[in-house]
């Protein structure tokens, strides 16, 4: 066939908008609150991660912080495009970064004091002075613990761990007398005692750096509170052990970085 001048032009418009489509495809960071350890983390969120990317056209690197106080010191930079983590972390990004929650795991979510099988405990102030495994401030777990514990001169030891699977671990292996853990977790340990629960925040929020698109933030959205109606949504859901995703807003999560305030960085 014989290209006419028009014709030749038709094919480099075509041409130039297959690349133009093509360059609107980024790569973003994205991680998690480390609250497994760096290994499982990415492995058990390689399938939101997998997922994301499908269904956004994007693509999501998933990155994963040692312990807690690395990913404070990290996360304060505003490296990190996407975030998923907890209510108190989440405002503070909202109030002193420009991050934006847009959707969160369905449901709320506490932190549970807990002894090992042999150690029966009815409050908190009877482990005054035991071993008491969690992970290091900012992580709410922490935190909670300073709530049971106000008073500086009646406190357990603090045993630092770098991941909640680590203080069970600790407390399985009796070198901690009990753990401050995410409730969830507790069901999958039943040879732990319950000693005392803390109050329920909103679950796990994403939150979105400033610096990203409103587009690519309305394809992450989307795709979140789409999960459940998808077969690969439903798929990838199942995979994290979640219940599905539901919208979110700074609103939400107001005030709840006020636990954080007498925290180093504040």
């Amino acid at each position: 066939m014989k290209h006419t001048p028009i014709n030749r032009s038709l094919l480099l418009f075509m041409l130039l908008l297959g690349l133009s489509a093509a360059s609107f495809a980024e790569t973003y960071s994205f991680i998690v609150q480390p609250i497994l350890p760096a290994k499982k983390t990415k492995t058990a969120y390689a399938p939101l991660i997998a997922y994301l990317s499908e269904k956004t056209g994007h693509t999501f690197e998933l990155e994963a912080a040692p312990n807690f106080l690395s990913y404070w010191q990290e996360m304060k930079k505003g490296q990190y495009d996407v975030i998923m983590d907890a209510a108190h972390l989440t405002d503070y990004r909202t109030q002193k970064m420009g991050y934006r929650p847009i959707a969160k795991v369905l449901d709320v979510v506490s932190f549970t004091l807990v002894t090992g099988e042999d150690i029966f405990a009815f409050e908190p102030s009877e482990l005054v002075g035991k071993r008491i495994a969690s992970l290091a401030s900012p992580s709410r777990g922490a935190l909670t613990l300073d709530t049971f514990f106000d008073n500086p001169l009646r406190r357990p030891v603090l045993l630092e761990v770098t991941n909640a699977q680590e203080a069970i671990d600790k407390v399985l292996d009796k070198s901690a007398h009990g753990a401050i853990i995410p409730t969830p977790l507790v069901g999958a340990n039943p040879q732990l005692n319950i000693v005392s629960t803390e109050e329920q925040w909103p679950h796990m929020a994403f939150s979105v750096s400033p610096n990203i698109s409103e587009d690519t933030v309305a394809a992450i959205r989307s795709a979140l509170l789409e999960a459940s109606g998808s077969p690969e949504g439903q798929t990838m859901l199942e995979q994290l052990n979640l219940p599905g995703f539901e919208a979110a807003d700074a609103s939400l999560y107001q005030g709840y970085s006020d636990i954080l305030k007498n925290f180093w960085g504040y």
